[in-house]
């Protein structure tokens, strides 16, 4: 049995472009045609390649992942001062959400979004931001290890005040268009951690 005609499309640039889509209208609003408009790619491409509308969210989802909370992940963990890179990893997020029309965080946004019903767009949602909340205890352990934050706090509870306080700042620059917001949000997280 000889095999189909050879795709005419690049499945990672048609998944990038879908992420674009779905990170700037939301799963719910992202229509078909404009995925198959942004993707450049027909109805039957689409289908074939990744399934239906929730299919495509969810690998764009897993892209979103692999490319921009990975970055932040090897950010934070990268060699040298964990708070350092902490504090990096941090101004880094508020000079990007502070942006005009910043986008926010994708995983934010659809949280904000989708139908809460949803439990498979709901468990891949939570198992990425469960991935940078890990990312953030490990180098608040690290912090630790290293004589930077008292080894008093609980690193799991800081890591969720750092995950809460990122998708906020995400979700606010979105239309808060006073960066100072932000910029004293990050200054007063960081005067936080090293008195602690």
């Amino acid at each position: 049995m000889s095999r189909g005609p050879e795709k005419q499309f690049d499945p990672e640039v048609a998944l990038a472009r879908a992420m674009e889509v779905f990170w700037a209208r939301g799963y719910e609003a992202a229509s078909l045609s404009e995925l198959l408009e942004h993707m450049r790619i027909g109805k039957k491409s689409l289908y074939d390649t990744f399934g239906n509308k929730q299919s495509l969210f969810l690998k764009a989802l897993d892209y979103y992942a692999q490319t921009e909370v990975q970055s932040i992940r090897d950010q934070l963990l990268v060699a040298g001062s964990p708070l350092a890179n902490l504090e990096q990893v941090l101004q880094n997020l508020q000079q990007r959400h502070s942006l005009p029309r910043s986008r926010g965080c994708m995983l934010g946004t659809n949280i904000a979004d989708f139908d809460t019903d949803d439990i498979e767009i709901a468990s891949v949602l939570c198992y990425h931001l469960q991935r940078l909340e890990d990312a953030y205890c490990t180098v608040i352990d690290r912090a630790q290890k290293a004589g930077e934050i008292s080894l008093a706090v609980n690193s799991r509870n800081v890591a969720r005040m750092l995950l809460c306080t990122t998708q906020g700042m995400a979700l606010l620059g979105r239309v808060v268009e006073d960066e100072k917001l932000l910029q004293s949000t990050i200054e007063a997280t960081v005067m936080l951690l090293k008195m602690v």
